[in-house]
């Protein structure tokens, strides 16, 4: 691969024109900086971030209070024509959300007979009623004694007692999962009920009566399956329990108790993120600890904390993303020409490395012989960093031009050990843990929420890749030549990968195209061809790309969907990596940000581009309009521009991309 040429005067005018936006992009990024260095941005999730706030107010005994009827403003704006709602925007109705969604309503004092109430009830027994919804749903039902507990899967509170060596185990679960079950099972050991008025039952949402025995899953029709086998385990639990006969609850209830406490150190919340922080206060309730006491308190300050007031309504977020949002904004700042020793690359360094964790978490368990270090995703959450913050913290520092300070070198160092170290035995990374990945655990009764397990996953492998490629591992390097097999193994028949933490091909292509460049994978490789040819083969008329969550669901709308700026951004990225900097479909993609672009130098974006679990919750990260595309730009710029790529700032030339200007024979 050759150098670019120097610009004619035509190119010369076109790089003007990406400068002039990659430099309103900067301002308006910098503009967003906080004082203290960092960035973040709004995480907006679906309804049921709203609906169970106000489903644990009223089992709190709380109904009447006065942020009820702005989240249930809230949940109004959101109802779909048909009368359900969504688990993403543009999406089709979901029964879980649905039926969360009705019941917050009727709480706040909408009556059934309304008319937007019918069609909500109507579309929830079209959807085969409230007995399907998932388990996470029937236990707020149970809570508030709309079913038997009966009706919900046993989480026994023993589980904490088995040891990290038994086939079951909560070290097994992924971390979130985790997090959610320990505080479970202590609201499944008490069983406790808030008794609601009359009126404000749900009955009508059942196609059977509610109280009808059942079972907690759906049974297989083949007479042994391991489903079966976990329901018929579910079923004993229940019996046991019925007959008293549980010698090991009350020492389960407590160690659990203090796992959870324990877990509140140094973080806002039980893994610092909603489900388990509304568990929590459950379960203080269930042991009669009264509202005005510290720990009730602490706990529902952690929710206040992700309140977003506006106007008449009221939403949550699912949790904050400090970090993630600084390292993203710091890289794109770096891409677009922002001086190393610049007041703002300074502060939001120094803010990242005052965000190390120095704490031996849940991970420890599995992984010996290695220094705490990382990073993690929110404020606060000292026991779960995750490696993909980590990689991307370290790909800032890198960027940043502050990688190799001295100030840098000690977290760097203790960040790069500890992720070669969470590498999963298949030569991929997870995302907190390592070696979660026991197929058998996705059969448990109370594993429909499809994020049990933390398997490795191509998008963060090749991440991970990418920043430790900053730092001198490059193919030849065990680690490194057993993560390509990973990732290039994983690749699907038509071209892409699979994306696990965002939306959803696009996102996984882009990613791996990256990370493979970085630590020199051969661009002309067929996997990379076919790669890059699904990418262009996806590119909408307009030039963008885009595609809905509905991938996950139906993988003939892969790489779908009206253009977004983050998905047109990642697409861009993606083959600027792989070389194809200087084709039609790139400048394409680059016309296209550039002509959306709005006045503050950012870009707008609707659709749901984030993922938390395919099939079942998505998110909207309100930066990725911002970072993603400025660094599309940016590398756009600096891959095409040859000695024109200081055009974006004069003092801090950009790098030239390894991967220059090249003609492939699948154009």
């Amino acid at each position: 691969m050759t150098r670019p040429a120097a610009p004619d005067d035509r190119t010369a005018a076109w790089l003007d024109e990406v400068a002039a936006a990659a430099g309103r992009g900067r301002d308006g990024l910098l503009a967003r900086q906080r004082p203290d260095g960092h960035w973040v941005g709004e995480l907006e999730g679906d309804t049921i971030l709203e609906s169970e706030f106000v489903l644990l107010l009223a089992f709190l005994g709380r109904a009447d209070d006065p942020r009820v009827r702005p989240l249930a403003n809230y949940l109004l704006e959101h109802q779909l024509s048909d009368g359900g709602w969504a688990n993403y925007p543009g999406g089709p109705a979901e029964v879980s959300v649905s039926v969360k969604a009705y019941f917050a309503l009727k709480i706040a004092g909408h009556a059934a007979d309304e008319p937007r109430m019918m069609r909500a009830a109507d579309a929830v027994r079209r959807l085969g009623g409230a007995e399907a919804t998932n388990s996470f749903t029937r236990f707020y039902l149970a809570l508030l004694g709309q079913v038997p507990y009966s009706a919900c899967p046993s989480v026994p509170a023993e589980i904490i007692l088995l040891p990290r060596w038994f086939v079951f185990n909560i070290y097994q679960m992924s971390a979130w999962s985790r997090t959610i079950f320990v505080p479970l099972s202590v609201v499944d050991a008490y069983k406790p009920v808030t008794r609601l008025p009359e009126g404000v039952h749900v009955r009508e949402l059942f196609l059977h009566p509610p109280e009808a025995p059942r079972w907690p899953a759906r049974p297989t029709r083949a007479w042994f399956s391991w489903a079966n086998f976990f329901l018929g385990v579910d079923w004993v639990i229940k019996r046991v329990e019925g007959l008293r006969l549980l010698p090991l609850r009350r020492l389960a209830v407590r160690k659990a108790l203090a796992w959870m406490r324990e877990r509140c150190a140094d973080s806002d919340g039980i893994g610092a993120i909603f489900p388990p922080i509304v568990y929590h206060a459950v379960v203080l309730k269930a042991l009669g600890v009264p509202a005005d006491d510290p720990e009730m308190q602490w706990v529902l300050k952690q929710l206040a904390d992700l309140e977003l007031p506006e106007g008449d309504t009221l939403r949550l977020q699912p949790c904050l993303s400090p970090v993630w949002d600084t390292a993203l904004s710091l890289i794109a700042a770096a891409d677009a020409g922002q001086r190393p020793d610049s007041a703002e690359v300074e502060a939001a360094v120094a803010w990242l490395l005052a965000k190390e964790c120095r704490h031996a978490g849940d991970w420890a368990g599995a992984v010996r012989g290695v220094e705490p270090g990382g990073w993690f995703f929110e404020y606060r959450n000292a026991f779960y960093p995750d490696t993909d913050d980590t990689a991307m913290v370290l790909i800032a520092l890198a960027r940043s031009g502050h990688a190799g300070r001295e100030g840098c070198r000690p977290a760097v160092r203790r960040a790069v050990s500890w992720l070669l170290a969470m590498q999963n035995s298949d030569g991929g990374w997870a995302a907190f843990d390592k070696d979660v990945d026991n197929p058998l655990l996705e059969k448990v009764p109370f594993a429909d929420h499809n994020a049990m397990l933390d398997p490795s996953c191509p998008d963060i492998t090749a991440r991970v890749l990418e920043a430790l490629s900053h730092y001198g591992y490059k193919q030849g390097h065990p680690a490194v030549d057993r993560a390509v097999a990973f990732v290039l193994a994983r690749q699907e028949g038509d071209g892409p990968w699979f994306g696990r933490w965002g939306v959803n091909y696009v996102y996984g292509t882009w990613q791996v195209l990256v990370g493979l460049a970085a630590v020199g994978l051969d661009m002309t490789a067929p996997a990379i061809r076919r790669g890059v040819r699904w990418l262009k083969d996806g590119q909408n008329a307009d030039g963008g790309w885009g595609e809905s969550c509905r991938s996950y669901d139906d993988r003939m709308t892969a790489g779908q969907g009206p253009s977004t700026p983050s998905q047109t951004a990642w697409a861009v990225l993606g083959l600027v990596a792989a070389g194809e900097a200087d084709t039609p479909e790139v400048r394409a993609g680059v016309e296209h940000l550039i002509g959306t672009q709005q006045p503050d130098g950012g870009w707008a974006e609707e659709p749901f581009t984030g993922t938390g679990f395919p099939k079942v919750f998505y998110l909207k990260y309100h930066m990725y309009p911002v970072y993603f595309p400025l660094m599309a730009l940016a590398r756009y710029a600096a891959a095409v521009g040859g000695p024109a790529g200081y055009r974006l700032d004069p003092g801090h030339p950009l790098p030239a991309m390894k991967q220059a200007a090249t003609v492939h024979a699948d154009r």
